[in-house]
């Protein structure tokens, strides 16, 4: 097949999608196909008089994952696209391959409007539709179908720094509690809060990202994500970081320990497994995705958040966890692509 792999976008995630697009291109390149690796916000200015030769078959050069979120403001006035968030050439070139594997993470790549827009299109991708990556994306939304679903998530507040009150949130969350922009993965702009002050500095950063923001119940406990492929609920993985919690630099530094199959009773090991499945179908995915939850001492299991589009890169969860059951990195890459 052709395969245009779509990474990059503008978004604070974009070096992640970059280092996940250049493995995934490489791997499916390994597998025989034609392979383009497409920077969705940079795209191609001009283009060659054959495109068809930009798809190749010889290894691409991999990207690694910085500690700084990168500098968005710096990249859009290098690329001049204005307000455009699809670069020149992207959708040309989509509809140029067979299929068009989606390497990418946060904004418009991962919130359901490039799947509305290659929808619109004809153009076939991997993972989920416009209304599953919605639903998955809005952190507030999500937690709403949870909690209608009997699934259960910690209590939170939807706040929106524009017009709520942080006496709202002390008064209907309290502390501990965990602060996120409500819409951006890979943990950027999340916080732990313990004290008033505390709480107040964490509503300052996740405001660079977003107006919108989510405050949660901090639930103490024992980190896991469960990767889904093809409806069917693959081995745990438990995070454990090094010192403080999960956050980018822990994520994408090697400063975690990841443990799969996480050390469980299978009976929890079933519940989780049960549970993130019935997420899975609760927010209309498709194809694959990664669902992140905590097991408190009464080894209850509280549902965090979905990732329509889990990170593929080497210290990424979903593709350990495939491993645990025998799948390559390759053949991981294959599967999805086929489904």
């Amino acid at each position: 097949m052709k395969i245009t792999v779509l990474a990059g976008g503008y978004s604070p995630e974009r070096d992640v999608s970059l280092t996940s697009g250049s493995l995934i291109a490489n791997a499916l390149i390994k597998n025989g196909h034609r392979v383009l690796l497409l920077d969705l916000y940079r795209g191609i200015p001009v283009l060659p008089e054959d495109p068809d030769s930009l798809f190749t078959q010889t290894e691409i050069p991999p990207y690694r994952v910085t500690k700084e979120v990168p500098d968005l403001e710096a990249l859009k006035a290098e690329c001049n696209n204005g307000d455009a968030w699809i670069g020149p050439n992207v959708i040309p070139l989509c509809r140029a391959a067979d299929k068009v594997f989606l390497a990418l993470h946060g904004a418009m790549g991962e919130n359901g409007q490039l799947q509305a827009t290659l929808d619109s299109f004809g153009i076939p991708y991997t993972g989920s539709g416009y209304a599953g990556s919605l639903l998955a994306m809005d952190k507030d939304l999500s937690k709403r179908l949870f909690r209608q679903a009997e699934i259960p998530t910690p209590d939170w507040m939807y706040f929106d720094v524009r017009k709520d009150r942080r006496e709202d949130l002390l008064r209907r969350v309290g502390l501990p509690c965990v602060v996120k922009p409500c819409s951006c993965g890979s943990s950027v702009g999340i916080s732990m809060a313990n004290t008033a002050r505390e709480l107040t500095q964490a509503l300052e950063e996740a405001a660079r990202w977003e107006d919108q923001i989510l405050v949660e119940k901090r639930i103490l406990g024992r980190e896991f994500t469960v990767g889904i492929l093809d409806g069917q609920a693959l081995p745990l993985v438990e995070i454990i970081p090094d010192q403080g919690f999960y956050d980018y630099k822990n994520k994408y530094q090697g400063t975690t320990r990841e443990i799969c199959p996480a050390q469980l009773s299978p009976e929890d090991t079933l519940r989780a497994q049960e549970i993130c499945q019935r997420v899975f179908a609760v927010l209309r995915l498709r194809g694959y995705a990664r669902i992140d939850l905590l097991m408190d001492d009464q080894h209850r299991f509280w549902v965090l958040e979905a990732n329509t589009l889990p990170g593929m890169t080497p210290t990424s969860l979903l593709p350990q966890a495939a491993a645990a059951i025998g799948l390559s990195y390759e053949a991981l890459c294959e599967t999805i692509a086929k489904l």
